[in-house]
């Protein structure tokens, strides 16, 4: 059974559906002003942080709880459809993975679309990655991992580092994802009634923002259609009651028959993103916690 606080929130979302028709910038100034109410988890230190990328600097934010480890890093990609998300939103999750992880946390604030559409994201995401390496960090000091797109965003920048024969980080990780922007997966039907946060509708208008006619089945935008052989290991986290749970059950599969050892995290009646929700749902925070131990054990 799933807790009160679990369930509180499911009302919640359930009673506050995103009307439709509200402008991009309305949403994204919404979810930043939602955000901003959360204040900085007690402990971690912040450093704003200004990266050279392929069209100017890219924003990012270091995230380091006590505990961190100054010589291991996660570079994260937020979520948000590659239409909104930024380092407002996604900070309290990354200052609370840094926390279960001991290790640093660098959320990067890639380009997002409509303005700038696929491939500008993973550009960016490599962009970071090349930075981390020329500071002097070991790739297999680095793990790279997001949530929903930024999940998808973490496969296809080591996609992008592997065609380029680069050294890849030590793992990967990725949270509710979203690997298909086809949209090809039966659990957008058989989860559209189960899923408060996500709609069909919604990721049809991402998807079609960020390829800005480009084909869906693209690898380095749709990782679930690429080649998987000789990736590190993967660690994917994925609710049952998901928009996008076949997303990742598919994806998982295959990296597995590609020979990348996977470990895929499902949990029974859990929602797209709910470990966002860490502050006070037990469920997120426990989610974050398996995140955590698997970044040590890559780490160890």
């Amino acid at each position: 059974m799933t807790s009160l606080q679990f369930q509180a929130v499911v009302h919640l979302l359930r009673a506050n559906p995103t009307p439709p028709g509200i402008p991009l910038a309305d949403r994204r100034a919404a979810a930043d002003a939602l955000a901003a109410q959360t204040p900085l988890l007690d402990g971690v230190y912040s450093e704003q942080i200004s990266i050279p990328g392929p069209a100017g600097k890219i924003a990012a934010l270091l995230l380091a709880a006590a505990s961190a480890a100054d010589d291991k890093v996660i570079l994260y990609f937020h979520g948000g459809g590659y239409v909104q998300g930024s380092l407002l939103t996604h900070r309290d999750l990354a200052c609370r993975l840094s926390a279960v992880s001991g290790a640093r946390v660098l959320l990067a604030d890639y380009r997002l679309a409509p303005e700038n559409p696929f491939p500008a994201a993973v550009e960016d995401g490599t962009a970071v990655y090349h930075w981390l390496q020329q500071s002097g960090l070991d790739p297999a000091h680095i793990i790279i991992g997001g949530d929903s797109a930024g999940g998808g965003l973490a496969l296809a920048t080591m996609l992008t580092l592997r065609a380029a024969g680069e050294l890849l980080p030590a793992a990967a990780f990725a949270l509710s994802p979203w690997f298909d922007l086809a949209l090809t997966g039966d659990s957008l039907h058989s989860n559209a009634t189960a899923d408060p946060v996500l709609t069909p509708a919604q990721l049809t208008e991402f998807a079609a923002a960020y390829l800005d006619g480009a084909d869906p089945t693209t690898p380095l935008a749709s990782p679930l259609y690429a080649d998987l052989s000789g990736l590190p290991p993967l660690f994917i986290q994925v609710g049952t009651a998901e928009l996008l749970l076949d997303d990742a059950t598919r994806l998982a599969a295959q990296a597995q028959a590609a020979g990348v050892t996977v470990t895929l995290d499902t949990w029974a009646e859990m929602i797209h993103g709910w470990q966002g929700f860490a502050a006070f749902v037990p469920e997120a925070f426990e989610a974050l916690e398996r995140v955590g131990n698997f970044v040590q054990r890559c780490f160890a």
